[in-house]
């Protein structure tokens, strides 16, 4: 992106965080909160219940989220002839996967057809539902993508959409990619303004073909997860974390559908852009079985240092040299902006290569080197940073061990430690 454009998209960001907060934020050290459960009560414009991650030994603090749904709910209509059905099904605006997970374990394979057929937008979108049995319900409602795997599909407002590559059924590792501002339905395919590298069909593509290349035998899925509502353009939504922490319910009831009945499955997250900030604020409330968390030209993911996420995961970063998310302000003031920029070495991510990146949209770019290094971290064998010499031990059969940059370790060192996490 040429300079002058990077400047006035900072200047708009500056200038929405100034305007919002009263203070000319750019070159100023603002105090922000020091955990991702910190948010000021109301500053957001909505209710908010938000609990900090439990104490060791302490169970797991529930509710998490108290915000609107990452998209539009069903139908008053379709809700009323779904809980109207005679097999009683759960109710979709409050049931958990686990409940949905129970329900479908109960029925017959021919009711859970019928039920598929009969309410394929509710059936389609149920997390916690059979894999196949949601492929189908929505190939019925997107008759184009018959040959596709959606996993949801909303066309309400811009629409959410999840697609998966590999077989999800099998996979004992899935990664999920989070895009960032201004995807929707619409651009999913082809990318915002027609340009591919930025569609996450394209980007889930490029990545499940790089993670086949380095092992042929890896059973991985890879999940483009237009799961939530990003913020459109650079108003002041894109400063705001409204729209990612409806996102980061959203994710993480996606997460724990995901690893219903599956303890030997784990799951790695990269968040792109304003989908690393999704992550972010997911972070404290995810699984154990998250082992590893990937922003990339990231905006921040809503807390000053990776020991504010809260998570057992190993957090890694990069933004490319002519990145514009480099110029963005790294502050988090009265709700508004995403705390610093997870590239910064001050964040504490491990780096990931990217100095031959181009520009905010080429990660997924064959041929440079941040594509390999996710692919690497996917299925369990991390490359060493050539910038800084930073070494990290493999992962085996979905345990987290110790990875060390300069010598230090980052993330689990004591195995009990990440015993207790993956049982989460």
């Amino acid at each position: 992106m040429p300079h002058a454009l990077i400047k006035s998209r900072n200047a708009r960001m500056t200038a929405a965080l100034a305007g919002l907060t009263g203070l000319a934020v750019c070159g100023l050290s603002l105090p922000m909160p020091h955990d991702a459960t910190a948010f000021p009560p109301g500053s957001l414009g909505a209710p908010i219940t938000l609990l900090r991650p439990p104490l060791p030994g302490q169970p797991a603090a529930v509710p998490l989220f108290r915000r609107p749904r990452a998209v539009a709910p069903p139908s008053p209509a379709v809700v009323h002839a779904w809980l109207a059905d005679p097999l009683s099904p759960p109710d979709p605006l409050t049931t958990t996967p686990a409940e949905v997970s129970a329900f479908f374990a109960r029925v017959s394979s021919d009711e859970a057809a019928i039920l598929a057929r009969s309410h394929p937008e509710i059936v389609g979108n149920l997390d916690g539902a059979p894999t196949a049995l949601r492929y189908t319900a929505n190939a019925a409602r997107f008759p184009q993508s018959a040959d596709r795997q959606i996993l949801a599909f909303d066309d309400h407002a811009d629409g959410r959409v999840v697609e998966v590559l590999g077989d999800l059924d099998t996979a004992d590792r899935v990664v999920i990619l989070i895009p960032g501002a201004d995807t929707e339905v619409a651009n999913f395919d082809n990318g915002l303004g027609d340009v591919e590298r930025r569609s996450p069909r394209w980007q889930a593509r490029r990545l499940q073909e790089r993670i086949q290349a380095a092992d042929p035998g890896a059973r991985a899925a890879v999940v483009a997860w237009l799961g939530y509502d990003p913020p459109e353009g650079m108003g002041v939504a894109v400063v705001r974390e409204d729209r990612a922490a409806a996102g980061a319910e959203a994710l993480t009831r996606f997460v724990d559908g995901l690893l219903l009945g599956r303890p030997d499955r784990s799951v790695a997250i990269v968040g792109h852009s304003y989908g690393s900030t999704v992550a972010g604020l997911a972070a404290p409330h995810l699984s154990g079985r998250v082992t590893d968390m990937v922003a990339i030209g990231s905006p921040g993911m809503g807390v000053a240092d990776r020991s504010a996420l809260h998570t057992s995961a190993r957090v890694w970063a990069c933004a490319a040299p002519d990145d514009w998310i480099r110029r963005v302000p790294g502050v988090r003031f009265l709700g508004m902006g995403h705390g610093t920029l997870p590239s910064d070495p001050e964040f504490g991510a491990l780096p990931l290569p990217c100095d031959d990146v181009e520009g905010h949209d080429g990660y997924f770019v064959p041929g440079a080197s941040a594509l390999p290094a996710i692919a690497d971290i996917v299925i369990g064998i991390p490359s060493p940073s050539p910038a800084t010499g930073a070494a990290a031990s493999r992962l085996v059969a979905g345990a987290l061990t110790s990875a060390f940059v300069a010598g230090e370790p980052v993330g689990w060192a004591d195995p009990a430690a990440q015993t207790e996490a993956n049982s989460r």
